[in-house]
């Protein structure tokens, strides 16, 4: 996540979502409430939204499930992200671009079941990935992104098992321009 990005309503919408969450818990007061508000309203990076909402907790969420036996599951453009995805495929392929995605979360898990299908990952330049909690039999996991989380960028967390599966775990090859 380039804290230089530029934001969008939807960015700012969910800042608002936690703000609001936060007040309800007492964990702010009126005038915080409305100085942060003000703040994330007129955001124009995800620097300045980070800042807004750094000292909270995050929302709870539930994790999302997709599932196909031998289909394809595709997410790419502008989709928000959950902060935990399950994805079961027997047969069949996934592709999960998050390059040019809605990353409101620091890390997202990754939970793969795939049996003899294919999985591919791209993530926006910067992002890190681990994929140390995946297991294979005769399946194969490629990474070309760095393993190890950096302050500030997105981290993908993969766990799951790929008996006969593949994984590759890529970073974008198109520059973001937002």
């Amino acid at each position: 996540m380039e804290l230089r990005t530029r934001v969008s309503d939807g960015d700012r919408d969910m800042v608002v979502q936690r703000l609001q969450q936060a007040f309800a818990d007492g964990r702010l007061g009126s005038a915080e409430m409305e100085e942060r508000l003000e703040r994330a309203l007129t955001a124009t990076s995800r620097g300045d939204l980070v800042a807004v909402t750094a000292d909270l907790p995050e929302l709870p969420d539930e994790t999302v499930e997709l599932s196909s036996t031998g289909g394809r599951i595709r997410r790419a453009g502008d989709w928000q992200v959950p902060r935990r995805l399950r994805i079961e495929s027997e047969y069949g392929q996934v592709r999960l671009d998050l390059s040019r995605a809605v990353l409101a979360h620091a890390e997202i898990e990754i939970d793969l079941r795939l049996g003899y299908g294919s999985a591919t990952i791209v993530l926006p330049r910067g992002a890190t990935a681990n994929a140390d909690g995946v297991r294979t039999e005769w399946g194969r996991v490629t990474s070309e992104a760095p393993g190890r989380p950096r302050p500030g960028a997105p981290h993908v967390l993969v766990t799951g098992t790929l008996p006969y599966g593949r994984l590759r775990i890529r970073l974008s090859r198109r520059w973001r321009g937002r």
